[in-house]
C-alpha cells in the first residue's frame, strides 16, 4: 500500500467509542483505533502540531511605503463588502485630507473596484518595473480587474491565484501611503491566509448583514483572523434597515441587530450600521461612491463615522 493511501486510511482516523473496530469503506475494511490521551500527552501533541504548522510559513514583510493595512472581509459574498471597502477608503481620506489612502482589490475572481471607482486602463510601469496604481477621487487603486478584460472570466487553479496575489502585494509602487484598504474575497481560504501571513495587518473589519446565514460566516471570518493573529477592529452591520422613501416606514428585511448580537458573542465592537438604501447601490453602480458624490447624505455620514471608529482602534503606525 502506498504512503498516501496509508495516511488517508490510517493516519489519525478515529471513531468515538469504537476501540479497535473494523469499519467498511469502499468495499474494504479499515481498522480504526481509538486512544485516550492524558493531559500531558495532549499538550505535547498540541505543541508539536504548532511547530509543524509554523514550518515554512513566510515571514511577514511590510509593503514598501505603506504604514498601515486595513483588510475589509466577510465570510460570505453579497453582503456589501466591496461597497464598504470603497466608501471606507474615501471616508478615511475625507476625514483627514493629510492622509494618503490606497485601495487594493485582491478578489481575483470577482474584482469590483474598477467599476465602483470608475477606473479603466492598464497600469503603467515605474523605472523599477513596478505597476503604478490608477488614481481616482484621490485614492490610489490596484485590482486584477485592470489587468484583464472586463467580461473575461479568470479560470485559474490555486497556484496561479496565489501567484497573482503575490504580484498584487509586492509588485505595485504605492508611493507613500498612510492607509491601504484591502478588499478581500469572501470566505476563509487561501487568499485570506496568504495575505495575512505575508504582510503585517493593522486590523480587520468584518462586514455582515443581520441575517443569520451571513452571521454564521462572519463569525468564521472573525475567528480566522484571530487564529492568524490579525486584530479584529469590529463589525459593520450592513443593510441594517430599509426605509420606504414614500411613507418612511422602516423594515428590517434581513432581521434586526443580528450583527450586534454576534459582536457581543465575539466580544467585539459594532463600528456602525449602514442602511439598505437605493442611493448607495446607484452610486456604486455608476462609479461615483456615495461618500464622494453625496457627502452630506445620511448614508455617507454613516461611512464617515465608521472610518473614525476604525482609526480610533488602530494601533500606532510603525516609526
Amino acid at each position: 500500500m502506498g504512503t498516501w493511501r496509508r495516511l488517508l486510511l490510517f493516519g489519525g482516523a478515529s471513531l468515538r467509542g469504537c476501540g479497535g473496530a473494523c469499519v467498511p469503506l469502499g468495499g474494504g475494511r479499515v481498522l480504526v483505533w481509538g486512544r485516550q490521551f492524558s493531559g500531558a500527552e495532549s499538550e505535547t501533541l498540541k505543541q508539536r502540531r504548532t511547530q509543524i504548522m509554523s514550518r515554512g510559513l513566510p515571514k511577514q514583510k511590510p509593503i514598501d511605503g505603506v504604514k498601515q493595512v486595513i483588510v475589509v472581509a466577510s465570510g460570505k459574498g453579497g453582503v456589501g463588502k466591496s461597497t464598504t471597502a470603497v466608501n471606507l477608503a474615501l471616508a478615511l481620506s475625507a476625514n483627514d485630507s493629510s492622509k494618503a489612502v490606497g485601495l487594493l482589490d485582491v478578489d481575483v475572481y470577482g474584482p469590483s473596484i474598477p467599476k465602483m471607482m470608475n477606473l479603466k486602463g492598464d497600469p503603467e510601469l515605474s523605472q523599477s518595473n513596478l505597476m503604478r496604481p490608477l488614481m481616482n477621487y484621490g485614492i490610489a487603486c490596484m485590482s486584477m480587474g485592470f489587468l484583464i478584460e472586463e467580461t473575461a472570466p479568470i479560470v485559474w487553479r490555486g497556484l496561479m491565484v496565489m501567484s497573482a496575489i503575490e504580484k498584487l502585494l509586492r509588485q505595485v509602487d504605492w508611493g507613500q501611503l498612510d492607509y491601504l484598504v484591502v478588499d478581500m474575497p469572501p470566505g476563509t481560504g487561501d487568499v485570506q491566509l496568504s495575505v495575512s501571513q505575508n504582510i503585517p495587518i493593522s486590523g480587520a473589519v468584518i462586514i455582515s448583514t443581520p441575517q443569520d446565514i451571513a452571521l454564521m460566516d462572519a463569525h468564521k471570518g472573525a475567528e480566522m483572523f484571530r487564529k492568524v493573529h490579525v486584530p479584529v477592529l469590529g463589525l459593520v452591520q450592513n443593510m441594517s434597515v430599509f426605509q420606504c422613501p414614500k411613507c418612511k416606514h422602516k423594515t428590517h428585511i434581513f432581521g434586526a441587530d443580528g450583527a450586534r448580537r454576534l459582536a457581543r458573542t465575539l466580544d467585539l465592537d459594532i463600528l456602525g450600521d449602514i442602511p439598505l438604501h437605493l442611493n448607495i447601490r446607484e452610486a456604486s453602480d455608476t462609479g461615483q461612491p456615495i461618500v464622494f458624490s453625496q457627502p452630506e447624505s445620511d448614508e455617507a455620514k454613516a461611512y464617515l463615522r465608521i472610518a473614525t471608529e476604525v482609526v480610533r482602534r488602530l494601533p500606532p503606525p510603525p516609526e
